[in-house]
């Protein structure tokens, strides 16, 4: 399978497919070596997690140098690889705490004479299936919380963006007990099939249509499917926003990564009163921004990664214009080297029938919808079929009282897309753009266990008696009955009786 360059648009890395008899093989080793690991507890995964984080630093350059081939970009990639040992850092720590009164103690249930205690068992399998545009970020952040809870983990990064497990795995290496419980298999669509078949728990990361697919074989796997899916993210600027400062946060939001960003800004809504100098500010911003071409190192946004991804948004802008809207800046995708490449668009005078204003854009395209009540705004940022994040910007109470009605998992006030940089606040997708736990904040790693429970009887256990048919008998034999058992039965009995035949 050939993987393309994206700045060069040359084909010049290839990878082996894995297919389901490999996949399934991996997945057993796997199995094998997970109850072993559950066995260290948390404080010895940890110890394991803490050498993977240093030998993730010892790697990194190496890391960092496949990634930035992979996705054009070099900024960025470094801020990934960088962050990942913060990750393994951060689950250690904090999965030590969330485990630690767990499973502790006893408590008594309803039913007079029955205690209650619990189990946290994680996932034997946990696998994930993650996308090009953050391959390390977007490869991890599930598997480490999964396996901070003694999950073993199988993980299949994009095929589009697979450079970086090859010095991964040196990394992996060199902790062994870790490396019994971790792998990586590469491929296309075949491979993330064959992983949903073999795991316990799925993890997909990319498109709604994909992860239609995905949701649909893990039904039919009869696993659990934890879906993040698309987005088209709203910002609305309030009327006593700052207007200069609220366009420099929507430029970056908006373009960062190219806007290849789930949590990308893909659409602002503006009052009227202060729109001449947000658009003022925006396209004088935006016209500064610079291609990291020819130097990788200089400039602000990278090539597409996906070249496909270029012509879409291309028809997007196209389909707007021919429908009236008015481009400020930027305009269409140009090749430069081999590679496609996007400045900031900025687009006026769109109405929510435009493509570019009702689905999933992935780059760095900012349309710009002014309004003359909050209402209105509100109205429009929540028509969308998506509901995965948004963002306010204006004076904090009334951007707080504006995020409470937004249909979105989570809002930025007075920022942008801080969803990619803020990863302990737990937060539900809505709509098409997601599916299952949060994987943010605690529930991250506790939606890794599956709870079982211990119901112990401290009494005597009710006799079969309790259940014997009474319906023939006369009323005295009947009243006979009642008091025998009455005599012989505990209070516990009786009450236990009384609740199985009440909620059975």
């Amino acid at each position: 399978m050939k993987v393309r360059n994206p700045r060069t648009g040359a084909h010049d890395y290839s990878i082996a497919p894995a297919g389901d008899a490999e996949v399934r093989a991996i997945a057993g080793r796997l199995r094998a070596a997970q109850p072993a690991w559950a066995a260290l507890g948390p404080e010895g995964r940890a110890t394991v997690l803490e050498r993977f984080a240093q030998a993730v630093e010892r790697h990194a350059e190496a890391i960092i140098a496949a990634l930035t081939i992979d996705t054009g970009r070099h900024a960025v990639s470094r801020i990934e690889v960088e962050g990942l040992p913060r990750t393994i850092r951060r689950w250690a720590a904090r999965g030590q705490q969330l485990m630690a009164g767990l499973d502790a103690g006893e408590t008594p249930s309803a039913m007079p004479g029955i205690v209650l205690k619990g189990r946290s068992i994680p996932y034997p399998l946990f696998g994930a299936i993650a996308p090009w545009n953050f391959p390390v970020v977007l490869s991890h952040i599930d598997a480490i919380p999964a396996l901070m809870a003694g999950c073993a983990a199988l993980v299949k990064p994009s095929e589009v963006t697979p450079r970086f497990v090859a010095p991964m795995q040196a990394a992996l290496a060199e902790v062994p007990e870790l490396a019994a419980v971790f792998a990586y298999v590469l491929g296309g669509a075949e491979t993330g099939q064959a992983l949903i078949g073999a795991v316990d728990y799925v993890c997909f990361t990319g498109s709604t249509v994909t992860g239609r697919k995905v949701a649909e074989a893990a039904a039919r796997a009869l696993i659990p499917a934890n879906l993040e899916l698309g987005g088209k993210d709203p910002m609305i600027i309030l009327p006593g926003a700052d207007p200069v400062a609220a366009a420099r946060i929507a430029l970056r939001a908006s373009v960062v990564a190219t806007g290849q960003a789930c949590q990308s800004i893909e659409r602002v809504y503006v009052p009227r009163e202060v729109a001449e100098p947000f658009l003022a500010e925006l396209v004088a911003r935006a016209a500064e921004v610079r291609p990291n071409w020819p130097d990788i190192e200089v400039g602000e946004i990278g090539p597409f990664i996906f070249a496909d991804q270029a012509a879409k948004v291309a028809a997007q802008i196209d389909d707007a214009l021919a429908r009236g809207a008015r481009l400020l800046a930027g305009g269409k995708p140009e090749q430069l080297g081999g590679g496609w490449y996007m400045r900031p668009t900025v687009l006026a005078d769109v109405t929510p029938d435009m493509a570019v204003m009702a689905e999933e854009t992935f780059g760095p395209v900012i349309p710009v919808t002014l309004y003359d009540d909050v209402d209105a705004a509100v109205r429009l940022a929540n028509d969308s079929i998506y509901g995965l994040s948004a963002a306010v910007v204006g004076p904090r109470a009334d951007a707080e009282a504006v995020a409470a009605r937004l249909e979105a998992g989570a809002v930025s006030i007075n920022d942008g897309a801080l969803t990619s940089m803020v990863w302990d606040a737990t937060n539900s997708s809505q709509k098409l753009s997601g599916l299952g736990p949060s994987r943010m904040g605690d529930e991250g790693l506790l939606r890794f266990f599956r709870r079982q429970a211990l119901i112990i009887q401290t009494g005597q256990p009710l006799p079969l008696a309790a259940y014997a048919e009474r319906s023939s008998a006369s009323g005295a034999e009947r009243s006979s009955a009642s008091g025998a058992e009455r005599s012989s039965a505990s209070g516990a009995e009786r009450s236990s009786a009384s609740g199985a035949d009440q909620g059975r």
